[in-house]
């Protein structure tokens, strides 16, 4: 009957070739062994499943190496087949001695040790302790350590490893010499996890792999855990969704759903794909980590661009990242991170998890945009929003002031530089800056206004944004605005309902940041105009049925049944055009 073993310990590094991510440990450590210059005692720090016992034992390995032919000495690449590498890898070597701190933390554990440290090794070059967990000793027991750690006899070294390394007396550290083994990189992680399941002969995904990698934290032990509890499940074949099941991950393209609901104000919306995650078992706890995460990437990419085309991330997830980053401001990413904060301990403290959630979700909703006091200052210092007194107030019949609701205004101006709104379930009028031409006085329409706009038709504006970059906004335009009138810096206008959140405030911006223009929208219930987008479609219905008639159209769509008119182009004649 065949011994099987985890993956953990069956591809255990049993050389430094063989261990990844700790380059600068290997460099000194085998300096130091071919030049001879060897302290009394090794520190490893690290967090769990790094590689701490591992690289103990490697050391171990190379300073009582005897070579295959018992003759050779010191060598930072132990040959693994000599009695005393052997013996070491199987955890059975006399003279190397592997104590747990965690279960051996008083003094009279340390005088043991050091009763024993002043006989030389039975068989070895070297009699090596290692002590795992190092931190969990006593204060007497470190006490008790010291003066042995200082001059320890010639043929002795000790290996500490811990994860605790600030709970570890200064009077210790000063006597070791300390590595401090870093986390893997995910990108190196997962090519070792890719061979792995190469040796193994399973078929495993790019992106399980991928989420394995950072799901294991850096923690090579961890990852292969993950990977064996897959290979387990799903009879070594491993799909994405897999592991995302299995470790109760979400899609990124459903997690990019969420978000840009969340950050439109789509309450119902939000609440819908929370629910969702919810039916496939996804874990509260991750799906708001993972919302950090995309929090955290979202900022690099509005930030440093270039860090969207990263070719971790699937191909679709990068460009709606980027997309989405460009529309963000900081202010609402760094709200956003914030309140995610707060909330994932609130998740993970919660009776109900996923109650707790759909309450965070809900007050991100509310709460994500709204502005700064430095932002709220300077826009009233900037003149562009009245304060509230005066927004709130109305001239009684006896000249006095009068403050009525602003909810009961039908209405009102809003700044060009303030957040977006979430998107209410009340009339279109409380979505965007709206005004009526006939509220305002001569004095107040012609107040810091151009005498004439370098727009005439709503073309023009659309074109305008195109050629500025603002392709997203231009398509939203054309699609879901129909234009009745633009007159004196007011576009009277009805916006259709699916509409993305905040589109008419975005259109007021760019035409103030851009055009330097101070235009208002004043909404209508309906109107019977048509979206660019629709007069375009109807130009090319009545075109393509007037072709359709011409003879030689009408012969070949005859003979081919299924053909159709698809794309129309006008050829202009040269001459025509020079006459």
């Amino acid at each position: 009957m065949t011994t099987s073993h985890v993956l953990a310990r069956k591809y255990r590094p049993q050389t430094f070739n063989d261990l990844i991510g700790q380059e600068a440990l290997v460099q000194t450590v085998s300096n130091a062994i071919k030049q001879n210059r060897l302290p009394n005692a090794y520190m490893l720090t690290g967090i769990r499943g790094i590689g701490k016992t591992t690289s103990a034992r490697i050391i171990a390995k190379g300073l009582n190496c005897i070579g295959v032919d018992g003759k050779g000495g010191m060598t930072p690449n132990p040959c693994g087949m000599c009695k005393h590498c052997r013996e070491i890898a199987a955890d059975s070597h006399i003279d190397v001695i592997e104590i747990d701190a965690a279960s051996n933390t008083g003094v009279d554990n340390v005088r043991e040790i050091i009763e024993s440290a002043k006989y030389n090794p039975v068989s070895a070059r070297y009699k090596i302790y290692i002590i795992d967990e190092v931190h969990m000793l006593s204060k007497a027991a470190f006490n008790a350590l010291l003066k042995t750690l200082e001059e320890p006899p010639e043929r002795i070294k000790f290996i500490f490893a811990t994860t605790e390394i600030r709970k570890v007396p200064v009077t210790i550290l000063s006597r070791c010499q300390r590595f401090d083994l870093k986390r893997v990189d995910e990108n190196v992680l997962c090519a070792h996890l890719k061979h792995i399941a190469e040796l193994e002969n399973a078929v495993v995904e790019p992106e399980a792999l991928q989420l394995i990698a950072r799901a294991g934290e850096g923690s090579v032990r961890d990852s292969l855990s993950l990977l064996d509890q897959a290979f387990t499940q799903f009879d070594m074949s491993v799909k994405a969704d897999d592991v995302r099941q299995m470790m109760g991950l979400s899609d990124k393209s459903a997690l990019l759903d969420l978000y840009e609901a969340l950050m439109q104000g789509e309450i119902e919306k939000t609440l819908q794909l929370t629910q969702t995650q919810c039916r496939i078992g996804a874990d509260s706890v991750a799906l708001v980590q993972d919302m950090l995460d995309l929090t955290h990437w979202l900022t690099r990419v509005k930030i440093t661009p270039s860090v969207a085309d990263d070719v971790s991330m699937p191909e679709n997830a990068r460009q709606r990242g980027a997309t989405m980053a460009k529309e963000l401001s900081m202010g609402t990413l760094s709200m956003v991170w914030q309140i995610l904060l707060k909330g994932l301990d609130e998740v993970r403290r919660a009776d109900n998890p996923w109650q707790t959630l759909e309450m965070l979700f809900i007050r991100i909703t509310y709460l994500a945009d709204l502005p700064t006091p430095s932002q709220l200052i300077d826009e009233i210092k900037k003149k562009e929003i009245a304060p509230v007194s005066e927004q709130n107030s109305i001239q009684s019949n006896s000249g006095q002031s009068v403050k009525t609701p602003l909810a009961t205004a039908s209405v009102y101006e809003v700044s060009v530089g303030s957040p977006k709104a979430v998107k209410p379930t009340t009339t279109p009028e409380t979505l965007y800056p709206v005004a009526k031409k006939e509220s305002l006085s001569h004095e107040e329409t012609t107040k810091d206004v151009p005498e004439s706009s370098k727009f005439h038709a709503f073309q023009e504006m659309v074109a305008f944004a195109k050629e500025t970059g603002e392709r997203l906004l231009a398509f939203n335009l054309e699609n879901y605005i129909r234009i009745e009138s633009l007159d004196n810096f007011v576009i009277t206008c009805f916006i259709l309902p699916e509409a993305p959140a905040q589109l008419g405030s975005n259109l007021i911006r760019f035409l103030k940041e851009k055009a330097h223009e101070n235009w208002r929208i004043q909404l209508k219930d309906t109107i019977t105009e048509k979206t660019l987008k629709e007069q375009k479609q109807t130009q090319h219905s009545q075109l393509t049925e007037e072709l359709s008639r011409e003879p030689v159209i009408a012969q070949t769509l005859a003979l081919f049944p299924k053909a159709q008119i698809n794309h129309i182009r006008q050829i202009i004649d040269p001459i025509e055009t020079a006459e």
